[in-house]
């Protein structure tokens, strides 16, 4: 910028935008118009398939542990040592799994011993069972 020998050192900081806005309206355009052309590039007819012959779903048990500790093996009571049979019979079926259900209140030392049982039984495919929480 050049200086003229009057003046007082100011220098102009304003920024003429127009430009900028013409060239972001026409590249906006041109994205604008493309976009339906990229999408439908290729055209392929798609296979058609059915719900029939989905996934085998896996063979699940269910353990409960109520807030007083009793445990429950598909609606059963039962004690630790029976729920340990169980699990072995159950992990006869490779393609078991156990569905978790525990307390709130309960102890976390019994829910531990329930997982430690049914990794002993062979049975890797676990989870624990909770409701949403409707407050979010």
């Amino acid at each position: 910028m050049a200086m003229t020998p009057g003046s007082d050192d100011s220098m102009m900081s304003e920024i003429n935008v127009t430009p900028l806005v013409d060239v972001m309206l026409v590249l906006l355009t041109v994205f604008i118009v493309t976009a339906p052309l990229l999408m439908n590039a290729v055209p392929v007819t798609l296979p058609k398939a059915t719900t029939d012959a989905s996934i085998p779903q896996l063979k699940s048990v269910r353990i409960s542990v109520t807030g007083d500790g009793t445990l429950y093996f598909n609606d059963t009571a039962l004690s630790a040592d029976a729920l340990n049979v169980r699990l072995k019979q159950a992990a006869q079926n490779k393609d078991i799994s156990v569905e978790i259900f525990a307390d709130e209140r309960v102890e976390y030392g019994i829910v531990a011993k329930v997982m430690a049982a049914t990794q002993r039984a062979g049975i890797s495919k676990f989870t624990f069972v909770m409701l949403p929480d409707a407050s979010k």
